[in-house]
Order: structure tokens, then sequence, then C-alpha cells
């Protein structure tokens, strides 16, 4: 029995040794594209899914009916191979003809497009807010370590005049005592 689960252990091992995963991340108005190189007489197969920011399952709906993916992987001669438009998840599997440089490209395939640039202007304008908020908490720091910087030095100048007093009352002590020791002792 444990011989069996080591056996089916390495075998499960061997089939996803040969896996990879791509993460990508889409702008609105981008198009990514990766290749890789495969012999002939491989099967190929991928899923696809896309993932919103804050979102880690499902977008909600309203981004949802805005958005899609436009998937295409081509062969290296130029034969599409799988050709998927407004899709938010799916899967294609192949198997190669002809060894070469196999292309899969990516990109967000908006109903209209000047919805995703609207979209993309959106998340900008978000970031500028974010940005502008992070401004505004620096400057409060800024003012708030400024007013410390302003009490530290009126307390040192204060004590920078008090410890010249003493110095000054300490010599004036010390003369009228030499003075006085010298005209005791009638050397002046």
């Amino acid at each position: 029995m444990a011989q069996r689960s080591v056996v089916l252990a390495l075998a499960l091992w061997c089939l996803v040794a040969d896996g990879e995963a791509v993460w990508l991340e889409l702008s609105t108005t981008a198009t990514k594209c990766f290749s890789e190189r495969i012999q002939s007489n491989v099967v190929v197969i991928g899923d696809y899914d896309i993932l919103f920011d804050g979102y880690p399952t499902r977008p909600i709906l309203s981004i949802q009916v805005i958005l899609g993916l436009l998937l295409q992987v081509t062969s290296p001669y130029g034969k599409v191979l799988h050709h998927r438009e407004k899709v938010m998840q799916g899967q294609f599997s192949f198997n190669t003809a002809e060894p070469g440089v196999y292309l899969a490209c990516f990109s967000v395939d908006t109903l209209d497009k000047e919805l995703g640039v609207a979209l993309e202007l959106t998340k900008l304008e978000t970031a500028v807010q974010a940005v502008h908020g992070n401004l505004m908490y620096l400057r409060s720091k800024e003012s708030d370590m400024r007013d410390v910087s302003d009490w530290t030095n009126f307390k040192i100048t204060w004590l920078s005049l008090m410890s010249l007093s003493v110095c000054v009352i300490a010599s004036i002590a010390q003369l009228w005592h030499l003075k006085r020791f010298f005209r005791k002792k009638k050397l002046i």
C-alpha cells in the first residue's frame, strides 16, 4: 500500500514538473505577448482567467460587462490556433504540428475604446488621489516636525543664555574675590 502511494506521488510530481504558469498585468490599452519554442507533436494546454485588483476571485458586474479578454494563439507560420474575444476565463489546447516559436497574445478587449480610455483615466485619477493624500500626510508630518524643531531651538537658546549668565556671574565673582584677596595681602 505504501509503495503504491509513493508511485502515485512520483507520477503526479512528474506530471506537475512540466507545468508552467505566467502572471500578466494588463492595462486596458496594452497587449502582452509571450512566445515559446516548442517541438512538434507536443500537447499544449492553457488556462486563463481575469483577476482584478481588489477582487481575487471575480470582479464586480459593472467591470465584467465592460471588459473581457482577447486571446490569440498562433503557430510559427502564422496559423491561428486559438482565438477568443470578450471572455473572462477559458482554456485552450492543441497539438503542435511543426516545431518553432508559438506566440500567445493577451489584451483587454473593451466594448468601446473610449470606455477603455475612460476606465484607464479613472484608474489614473485614483492613483493621483492616493499620491495627493500621501503628500498631504507628509506635509502635516513636516509641519509637526518643524514645530518640534522650533520648540527645541527655543529651549536651547534659553539654556545658552542661562549658561552665559552663569559664566558672567562666576567671572565677576572671581574678579571681586581676587581683588579683595590682593588688597588684603596689600599687593595692590
